[in-house]
């Protein structure tokens, strides 16, 4: 009867730890791509005049449609356009009613599996 007993727990055991490794597994779950942003048109900490250009490029698994900016919390108006060699060029203008200020260009967008990105760079914006 002991026999039988302490069997019964080393199989009771051998099954709640087995599903405790296949719940934090996650092979059920698809990994979350963010978008990325790189090559920002002016260099980081550059002094710019109110109105200017500025540019950046988007990875391949950025939603177009999903990208805005916002300098300084103003929202800016972006063309987009793809790339041959993949992903997206994004331009846009600094808002002309912004002088005298540091002001960040913040990029947020979406890509597959509800990703959510962000980036962005500073610059000085001349008086």
């Amino acid at each position: 009867m002991m026999k039988q007993s302490n069997y019964l727990w080393i199989f009771m055991l051998m099954m709640v730890t087995g599903a405790s490794w296949a719940y934090g597994s996650g092979s059920s779950s698809k990994a979350c791509a963010k978008p990325e942003f790189t090559h920002f048109t002016p260099a980081e900490n550059t002094e710019v005049a109110a109105g200017s250009a500025f540019s950046f490029t988007a990875s391949a698994n950025t939603y177009p449609n999903t990208i805005k900016v916002a300098v300084k919390g103003l929202p800016a108006t972006l063309s987009v356009t793809p790339r041959t060699e993949g992903g997206f060029q994004v331009s846009g203008t600094i808002p002309a009613s912004l002088k005298g200020v540091y002001a960040r260009i913040a990029i947020t967008a979406d890509a597959q599996n509800n990703c959510k990105g962000d980036g962005g760079w500073l610059v000085k914006i001349a008086e």
